[in-house]
């Protein structure tokens, strides 16, 4: 199997740390302090390669926190491919605090990425060999909001498969031109995609359902915190909640359920057990502390457990 190209357009040195309390004005102490390479592309990337897959991140970088974050990559033993900017990579920051069981999470916007910057990234997506393509994370400022639909029919002219999981006007616009094989929303990105107050599980399964019978993607999964996922399919819909796990931080949730399920995909899996492996790989992912992702040793539990309810 090809490796899975992933594609992160606003990656960040995730850095987490614990206090006791988080409180105005005061220096904030922070203690466990480590810091990651982090976006959504580079953490469906770990994922994959913790599950035993290949995957090929791809990913905007520029200044001394750039240098900071190929060092990180390299750290983990992912062999990833930089489109250098000029902006200077994002820090964000997760702090959890222990008086109660809190997590604040400070993501800045990130850098600007040029029209020139831009063309290179499709340059080197175009010189890749691959069958999929994720593209995840949020849109930086700069480009445009049908900036994935220029990855999404550039990767369909190839016969590749594109999944996607983002937020905004990007996401609005990518799934109008449709092609998509899986989008995986959370419920709140959903809401503010269909406009709709989506109150019960039965309304977002009939909006889920509307995209993919419209053709615009052939797959919609939507992860609903600890109320679980939905499916939806040309095979299936289902809705499953997720098994009962010890809570640390939801950091990556998301990330994990995409990298998990891709994977099955391409591995060509049956649907429902791809969706239950991303559903396993996102429980998995919550008992992890600050920016751990999925184990695989957890994964492979909590899917036996989806598995056989």
């Amino acid at each position: 199997m090809k490796p899975i190209v992933t594609l992160t357009l606003n990656p960040a040195i995730d850095g987490a740390g614990e206090a006791e309390t988080v409180r105005p004005t005061h220096k904030i102490r922070t203690r466990g302090d480590r810091y990651d390479p982090g976006g959504g592309g580079i953490n469906v990337a770990r994922v994959i390669a913790e599950l035993g897959g290949a995957a090929r991140p791809v990913y905007l970088a520029g200044g001394v926190t750039g240098e900071m974050f190929d060092a990180l990559l390299a750290g983990r033993g992912l062999a990833g491919q930089r489109v250098p900017i000029a902006g200077h990579t994002r820090i964000s920051l997760a702090v959890f605090e222990r008086s109660t069981g809190l997590e604040y999470r400070f993501v800045p916007e990130g850098p600007a990425i040029t029209p020139a910057e831009w063309l290179a990234c499709l340059g080197v997506i175009d010189g890749l060999d691959f069958d999929w393509l994720v593209i995840s994370g949020s849109r930086p400022p700069g480009l445009p909001d049908d900036c994935f639909v220029t990855l999404t029919r550039r990767a369909a002219d190839r016969g590749a498969r594109v999944v996607l999981d983002s937020s905004g006007p990007a996401l609005a616009a990518t799934l109008a031109a449709g092609g998509l094989a899986l989008v995986k929303p959370s419920l709140g990105e959903f809401r503010s995609l269909t406009g709709r107050a989506l109150a019960d599980v039965d309304e977002v399964a009939e909006a889920a359902r509307a995209l993919v019978d419209s053709g615009r993607a052939g797959v919609v999964a939507v992860t609903m915190g600890h109320e679980g996922a939905l499916l939806a399919s040309r095979e299936a819909t289902l809705v499953r909640r997720p098994p009962p796990v010890p809570v640390q931080s939801a950091t990556g949730a998301g990330d994990s359920f995409v990298g998990a399920m891709t994977l099955a995909l391409a591995e060509a899996r049956p649907v429902v057990q791809a969706f239950l492996l991303g559903m396993a790989a996102g429980s998995a992912t919550v008992m992890s502390p600050g920016n751990d992702l999925s184990r695989r040793a957890d994964v492979e539990r909590l899917h036996a457990v989806l598995s056989a309810a």
